[in-house]
């Protein structure tokens, strides 16, 4: 089971990655295809094409981090459904390690986020 702090940031590709690339390659395709900075600290998860690997890269201080997952049934689902023209799904920790599980989070309701009176 993974642990991570609910402030982590996570952003999962939408679109299938070659999960063939190692390091160099998957922060290419962070900052050219999804957009952010790869040394941000964020984890970063990419797909195959089947959706049942996934990838996931994290920069740490003493360097890169890859951790790969197979499904051995079924496939993994986004959380949700993505606006056109976004290349990344901004997901929290605990969807994230749902989602590592093969749970299917598309129709779990989630109750409002507080957020501070603007």
């Amino acid at each position: 089971m993974l642990t991570l702090p609910s402030s982590l940031r996570v952003y999962a590709a939408v679109e299938p990655v070659d999960l063939r690339k190692g390091f160099d390659a998957l922060a290419i395709a962070v900052r050219s295809q999804l957009g952010h900075d790869p040394l941000s600290g964020s984890l970063f998860v990419f797909f195959n094409r089947r959706f049942d690997r996934a990838k996931i890269l994290v920069w740490t201080p003493s360097g890169w981090c890859l951790v790969y997952k197979r499904l051995e049934k079924g496939r993994f689902h986004l959380p949700r459904e993505v606006s056109l023209g976004h290349r990344a799904l901004s997901i929290d920790a605990a969807e994230l390690v749902a989602l590592l599980d093969g749970i299917d989070l598309r129709d779990m309701k989630r109750p409002p986020r507080w957020s501070a009176a603007a």
